[in-house]
């Protein structure tokens, strides 16, 4: 096995990059000054800074989202107080390596010098290799640093996490990844993208430092000339993949028009194309999954019956086969074709689904999340929340959004078939809001 370790390594400096290093790699903060994103850690008042100061590390946990600064930061902060550096990786590593990495540091210790020992995904590793750390960590043989993606209350020991502060690396945020830019502009030169192309770029990075500088990279190495727009960016950084197409009177074209039909509810012709399609020898599943989706889409909750009667259809047809089967298609195309039509809950979920991406990993607020571990009690999941039971009207008008992220408004009913009375239900709740806002 190759060497897993990397001992007295000096930290990567932006004045001296490697020409063939990806600039992820040159970017690298040479400070814990320099680590964007994670002020609440290493400022004079964070927990790891007040080490810095004192001249001395207890064992930690860093958890947090991926491209976020661990592996620099445990790097950085056995720079700061003069301990060597040790790394591991739990990906690629087992006892034997574990073993190892303890006897070189019992050997340095004796001569003197303090072990950091880093242990990069430190989750993968199981119960008792994680056990194997105690002894160790409690002797102060080594300082362990382990970094996480995952919740420590689930993959952690308890005894280990009794051992080691767990620290919270947060997302990168939108002015922290933008100065992440400006540093790989400082080395490289201006990004070809314009402003909103910019920003849309930083929002794509969902709070990843990394993954932005290999974006950035990649459009540094296609020397493009002019600069893109938002569309061009995302044509340029992710192909789309070619749509098969078949014949132009074929599957493709009947079920558009039946489609289109259902839409504008015209039952006679949609029943036309729906017997194009079945006489032609489609599959009638086919057709029925295509009958669901429309109920959803275009009826939605102006007639919530018109999902139950599609999936009713696609039972009836399942036990009955063709050709007595095919006439619970048939009553499914004319509910739909005659229903009420919204596609108020389709428009909602486009609109939530874009905000999902672009706001990315941003936490709930903490007072409605679970905390089954006192971990998770201790920094602050569950604290002070209302139980809307509890309240006048099972409403306690609680704010339900994250902390950075105004309220949004996806879903918009119709004044048609039964979204008039879902309308007002909402409306009704908005009310109640705003009276516990004001009070």
């Amino acid at each position: 096995m190759a060497d897993l370790f990397a001992e007295d390594l000096p930290a990567a400096s932006p004045d001296e990059p490697r020409d063939d290093a990806p600039l992820a790699d040159r970017l690298r903060p040479a400070t814990l000054a320099d680590v964007v994103g994670q002020e609440h850690l290493t400022g004079p008042e964070g927990a790891i800074g007040r080490m810095v100061a004192a001249g001395r590390l207890s064992s930690m946990i860093l958890w947090g989202p991926p491209g976020t600064g661990k592996t620099s930061t445990a790097r950085l902060l056995a720079d700061a107080v003069g301990m060597r550096f040790a790394a591991i990786s739990a990906v690629f590593s087992g006892v034997a390596d574990l073993k190892k990495a303890f006897a070189e540091a019992e050997t340095m210790a004796k001569a003197g010098k303090r072990t950091l020992l880093f242990v990069d995904e430190i989750h993968r590793f199981n119960r008792a290799q994680q056990d194997g750390f105690l002894p160790f960590v409690e002797r102060g043989t080594v300082t362990l640093v382990g970094a996480t993606t995952e919740n420590p209350s689930f993959a952690l020991n308890a005894a280990l996490l009794s051992r080691a502060q767990v620290l919270i690396l947060h997302r990168l945020d939108a002015e922290a990844l933008g100065a992440l830019l400006a540093k790989a502009e400082a080395l490289e030169g201006p990004l070809p993208l314009d402003a909103d192309a910019r920003e849309a770029l930083i929002a794509s990075a969902d709070g990843d430092g990394r993954f932005l500088l290999n974006q950035a990279e990649t459009l540094y190495a296609a020397k493009i000339d002019e600069p893109l727009d938002p569309a061009g960016l995302g044509q340029f950084l992710q192909r789309r993949v070619a749509v098969y197409d078949k014949d132009r009177d074929g599957h493709y074209n009947l079920i558009s028009a039946l489609h289109k039909s259902l839409r504008g509810s015209d039952p006679q012709a949609a029943l036309y194309y729906l017997a194009r399609m079945l006489t032609a020898g489609e599959e009638p599943l086919y057709v029925l999954r295509r009958l669901v989706r429309f109920a959803s889409e275009d009826v939605g909750l102006a007639d919530p019956q018109a999902l139950v009667q599609c999936l009713a259809a696609k039972d009836a047809y399942e036990f009955l086969g063709s050709p007595e089967g095919e006439l619970a298609i048939v009553q499914a195309c004319l509910y739909l074709a005659t229903a009420p039509k919204s596609n108020a809950a389709y428009a909602a979920q486009k609109a939530a689904f874009k905000s999902a991406r672009e706001t990315g990993s941003l936490a709930p607020p903490a007072n409605i999340l679970n905390a089954p571990t006192k971990l998770m009690k201790d920094i602050g999941y569950g604290k002070d929340y209302a139980y809307d039971h509890d309240a006048p009207d099972g409403f306690s008008g609680d704010n339900y959004w994250p902390e950075d992220m105004a309220a949004q408004t996806y879903y918009q009913p119709v004044e048609r078939g039964f979204e008039r009375e879902v309308l007002k239900r909402i409306e009704w709740w908005d009310k109640k809001r705003a009276e516990r806002l004001g009070q």
